[in-house]
């Protein structure tokens, strides 16, 4: 790789990374279309859908250690929650990541905009404001949370993503689980998540370790100083980025697709 090749990469891993531990997702909602559209704008070889969900899945798994040391004895991690979702997407993401290799590249794209654009509408439903509610006084049906976290960790695998940004919405919408909560915690199942679907790309030999390296070490610079600025924002300013940014992701996704 040369220099120049680098740094685009390394910059792409550092904003993804940055919000992704602001928002508390993974980042590939970000860095997997980054990755697959400026490289080539730039004049660099592109890299396949298979290329980029396999960069993205061995990231994320080192984003969101990154997240989650910055969430550290916040009082914002639930561990219940944490137990059961994370068990059940990540067995779900190794399910998704080790049979992507079955999947075409359209596929992978298709799956990838599927979910962005149940996000968004999701992201859009109005919440009740949950965010003055003590941590513990939060309650959530247990089985409803694994279950939906075994589906997206399926889909997450597939296309490399921790699904995050999938997750999110559906914490705060369905589960109605608080703000910061759910962004701390988020990034926690994240973490485990990426575990799986890790394995999964790596067994199956999807990774290109050279812009990985780089991607990594972005992470681990970048997604704490956006977790600790997201512990001082507004909530409602942390949900409206989340909203937009995934907003932005499916319309190019589908406009590509379509």
């Amino acid at each position: 790789m040369s220099i120049d090749f680098i740094i685009v990469i390394f910059l792409i891993g550092f904003v993804g990374s940055f919000i992704s531990g602001m928002v508390g997702i993974g980042g590939s909602i970000i860095k997997y279309p980054m990755l697959l559209y400026i490289p080539v704008m730039l004049g660099y070889t592109a890299f396949s859908a298979h290329e980029v969900s396999g960069i993205s899945a061995i990231q994320v798994f080192f984003a969101t250690i990154a997240g989650v040391w910055a969430y550290r004895g916040s009082g914002y991690l639930n561990k219940t929650l944490i137990t059961y979702m994370g068990g059940a997407i990540l067995i779900g993401s190794f399910i998704g990541g080790y049979g992507s290799t079955l999947i075409s590249e359209g596929a992978i794209n298709f799956v990838y905009a599927i979910l962005a654009t149940l996000a968004v509408i999701m992201m859009f439903i109005p919440k009740k404001d949950l965010d003055d509610k003590p941590a513990d006084a939060v309650t959530f049906n247990k089985w409803l949370a694994a279950g939906l976290a075994f589906a997206v960790g399926i889909a997450a695998g597939i296309v490399g993503a921790a699904g995050a940004f999938i997750l999110v919405p559906i914490m705060l919408v369905v589960l109605k689980i608080p703000t910061r909560m759910t962004i701390a915690t988020s990034l926690a199942i994240t973490f485990i998540s990426s575990i799986g679907s890790t394995i999964g790309k790596i067994a199956t030999d999807q990774i290109l370790y050279g812009p990985a390296a780089v991607m990594i070490v972005a992470s681990i610079i970048a997604a704490p100083i956006g977790a600790k600025l997201g512990q001082k924002m507004n909530t409602k300013y942390l949900q409206w980025i989340l909203a937009l940014l995934i907003l932005g992701t499916a319309i190019k996704i589908w406009s590509d697709i379509l």
